[in-house]
């Protein structure tokens, strides 16, 4: 442990989560780096000084034990980035129930998990939630039947939480991603170190003008 606040990315890809994890990292958090296979986040953690934890976002079991693991070696939470939301996309004609349970527990319940399991250590730092959105949440479309009910699901917990937390001194805070995600080099796709610059903005921001929804998409996206 050491004098550092904890930041907790939660879905660590080789895009915007490992692009989060650094990000933060340059801003003096010690970063937990958590992932389905810590194997495959060990050389990011290694890179930044931090830890690489093993999770499932759709087991609740598997999150608890690693958010007991990350206080018990690295200290109390102070930040949660939740990064995870991925899913089935396809009409009613095709999607089948699982695609929809997978999107409402990856997007809905393992939040709840993880920001429930660690409310102790939010409030009494006055940390933050940050989570990553989509467009889906706002309008759905044939070929996001269950992707689009997840992530509306997951909209609607993030703000019961802000309205909940913000009064006790915690921001959350949802980031709506329009568009698809490039790797820096291509100004039509979002760039990930330019949405972890946002994500950093938002922690930084004062609570007389917290931001509950913000919007990031590239210049040249139809909107």
């Amino acid at each position: 442990m050491g004098d550092k606040n904890v930041a907790v990315v939660v879905g660590v890809g080789p895009g915007l989560g490992a692009a989060l994890a650094r990000r933060f990292s340059a801003d003096g958090f010690a970063v937990a780096c958590v992932a389905r296979s810590e194997r495959k986040v060990r050389a990011l953690a290694n890179e930044i000084g931090g830890k690489g934890f093993e999770a499932d976002a759709t087991d609740p079991a598997s999150l608890k034990a690693a958010l007991s693991a990350i206080r018990e070696s690295m200290g109390p939470i102070h930040t949660i980035l939740w990064n995870v939301g991925s899913g089935v996309f396809g009409d009613i004609d095709t999607v089948e129930l699982d695609a929809l349970e997978l999107a409402l527990k990856t997007n809905a319940e393992g939040l709840f998990v993880t920001v429930k399991d660690s409310l102790a250590d939010l409030r009494a730092a006055g940390g933050n939630v940050i989570v990553t959105g989509a467009t889906a949440s706002l309008r759905g479309k044939p070929f996001t039947t269950a992707f689009a009910a997840g992530k509306a699901a997951q909209r609607s917990l993030v703000e019961s939480l802000a309205r909940k937390l913000w009064p006790e001194g915690v921001h959350v805070a949802l980031i709506v991603v329009d568009g698809q995600v490039g790797d820096g080099t291509n100004d039509a796709k979002i760039s990930p170190d330019a949405y972890a610059e946002t994500a950093a903005f938002l922690c930084r921001q004062h609570p007389s003008a917290w931001t509950f929804q913000l919007e990031v998409r590239p210049s040249v996206e139809t909107w």
